[in-house]
């Protein structure tokens, strides 16, 4: 058996993975990262939206302190990435704006703005005919809207393109084979067997594995809690010369109590999303869900039914029983985790690399990620509140 010798090693290789891997490997730590396919994943299906401020729902305000602090370093991220690569990450400074289409649906936009305003975030009530006036391809029915200036965008495609070359630039050895099992020794996690048969021996293990992390043959029972999958559909269109500009921000609405986004690419794309399916490890794509996104659509803008259809997909969402990100050393020494991101897994990509390296370089993990530690499951007190800082 062929056995490597790294400082660390990722257990996966989606964005998240990837992200930790560049990080840390700019750290001055030599790194492997196990995954049969790096930077693909959970990103290749997601529209990518930047929007902590639009996605905040009651109760987590920590995950909106976390994800405010990634999208502050977005822009910064996604030019060291392209200069680096020499690839776009399709990142966009262009707002979101959220839309109610009915009284009910007002109503509960005008609480969510309300929250805004407790919160001190930035964000801007606009009426129906404001909302129209900055995307006039809104149906005559938007009853009201909230823009927020700094809620963005990026191409998650394009990201996990630019940082798997980032990685191979900076030394990172990708190892395009999964991750047979754990290796644990003293009780301690010293690495993983690849199914190639080769052996990987690290001095600390990331598990980064999306929503098959917590199924990682050699893992012990309890080190983490389930992160389940939620499939997500979306549906891709094409803006042709003709119809540009068609939309020029993100828009999102609640749609018969479902909620829906569209996300403009600069190239002409058009991202529909996303469904919220808890199917197990099922990714078929279904003519309901196509049929849900695009009459919901069609309802926002009417326009969107003259667009040519170009690609439908579905995706796995690695969710944690709270719905946040699982951050930070574990309950068994050696491992570290960086995976059930949920819905926010492009947007919380640089925090994350940046919380996750600097814990593997240092042995202390930043105080932003004292709320995400996987001990917050557990009665059983671990290592984790000795690292924080």
């Amino acid at each position: 058996m062929v056995r490597t010798e790294t400082d660390v090693l990722v257990v996966g290789g989606g964005i998240i993975g990837l992200a930790v891997a560049w990080q840390t490997a700019q750290r001055g730590l030599s790194v492997a990262v196990l995954d049969p396919d790096p930077g693909h994943g959970a990103a290749q299906v997601a529209a990518g939206m930047l929007a902590p401020v639009t996605e905040l729902q009651y109760g987590e305000e920590p995950l909106l302190r976390l994800g405010m602090a990634s999208n502050a370093r977005y822009a910064a991220f996604a030019a060291e990435l392209e200069e680096v690569s020499g690839l776009s990450t399709g990142y966009r400074a262009c707002g979101t704006l959220a839309v109610a289409l009915d009284s009910d649906d007002r109503a509960e936009l005008l609480e969510l703005y309300a929250f805004h305003q407790r919160l001190g975030l930035d964000s801007t009530w606009l009426t129906g005919r404001e909302a129209r006036r900055l995307e006039p391809m809104l149906a005559p029915s938007v009853r009201g809207g909230l823009h927020v200036a700094e809620d963005h965008q990026v191409d998650g495609r394009r990201v996990g393109a630019a940082l798997v070359a980032a990685c191979r630039r900076a030394g990172v050895r990708l190892v395009p084979a999964a991750a047979a099992r754990l290796t644990v020794r003293s009780d301690r996690a010293t690495g993983a067997v690849a199914d190639s048969g080769e052996e990987f021996t690290a001095d600390q293990v990331v598990l980064a594995a999306g929503s098959r992390s917590h199924l990682l043959p050699g893992l012990p029972d309890g080190v983490l809690p389930p992160v389940r999958p939620v499939k997500g559909q979306v549906v891709r269109l094409r803006v042709p010369p003709v119809y540009a500009p068609f939309l020029s921000r993100n828009v999102r609405a609640v749609v018969r109590g479902c909620h829906i986004y569209l996300v403009p690419r600069e190239d002409g794309e058009l991202v529909i999303g996303a469904t919220t399916e808890e199917l197990g490890y099922d990714t078929t794509v279904t003519a309901g869900g196509v049929y849900e996104l695009l009459r919901d659509a069609h309802e926002l803008i009417p326009g969107i039914t003259e667009l040519p259809l170009v690609e439908t997909g579905a995706g796995l969402r690695p969710g944690s029983p709270d719905n946040a990100p699982l951050l930070g050393p574990t309950a068994l020494p050696g491992l570290v985790a960086a995976t059930g991101h949920h819905r926010n897994g492009v947007l919380l990509t640089p925090v994350t690399g940046d919380l996750i390296a600097e814990y593997l370089a240092t042995g202390r993990l930043p105080e932003l990620a004292a709320p995400f530690l996987t001990s917050r499951f557990s009665r059983t007190p671990t290592l984790a509140q000795e690292v924080l800082r």
